[in-house]
């Protein structure tokens, strides 16, 4: 029998990188705080510039909560064409409901396959190795506080390879005309953003 030597279709990192214009992924990951109880974390990542558009945690998740969180993400027709997701059960009839009532295609992954969603798996890596296992969680509503200063730090300040070494909002290069480097702490000191300050 003949080999193919290339596949009869795209490939899923084609298909990622020719939509990431019009592509989002949402995901849940895990927080455990101080007092023993598990946050769950809901995050929406838009695949063009690597930006999260949508956050918020809870101690208990429903397909209710996580319906009106899509809302809250996509105001006005902002929503993306395709949306990305993996086979969470909480992803049930009403989620389904919402991403159809918003203009959107599902693109559902395989079983067992987090890497067919990377760019979301890999945020919540850097958000686990950059911020939280250096931060004891008390409640939601630190949860909440602690990735509001990461995410301002991650949009503005963070830089992507994949971005050509820019952050999610690009920055304009400074020269050294500008004056000498100054750091200011940023996410209570664990990150620093450099500029340069005129003396």
């Amino acid at each position: 029998m003949l080999h193919r030597r290339k596949p009869p279709s795209q490939t899923w990192r084609t298909f990622l990188n020719n939509h990431a214009d019009c592509l989002a992924a949402m995901d849940f990951f895990t927080v455990p705080t101080a007092r023993f109880r598990v946050l769950y974390v809901f995050i929406v990542l838009s695949h063009d510039r690597r930006e999260v558009v949508h956050y918020n945690a809870t101690e208990h998740p429903t397909a209710q909560w996580t319906s009106q969180q899509l809302l809250e993400a996509f105001p006005f027709e902002s929503a993306p064409r395709h949306l990305l997701h993996d086979r969470d059960a909480i992803y049930g009839e009403k989620v389904k409901r919402r991403i159809r009532s918003l203009g959107i295609d599902e693109v559902i992954s395989a079983p067992r396959s987090p890497w067919q969603n990377p760019y979301v798996e890999r945020v919540i890596g850097s958000i686990r190795r950059d911020c939280l296992d250096h931060v004891i969680i008390f409640n939601e509503r630190h949860l909440r506080g602690v990735l509001r200063d990461y995410f301002d730090y991650y949009h503005t300040c963070r830089t992507h390879l994949s971005l050509n070494k820019d952050s999610p909002q690009p920055r304009s290069i400074e020269h050294e005309a500008l004056g000498n480097i100054v750091a200011f702490p940023q996410v209570g000191g664990l990150h620093h953003r450099y500029t340069r300050v005129a003396a």
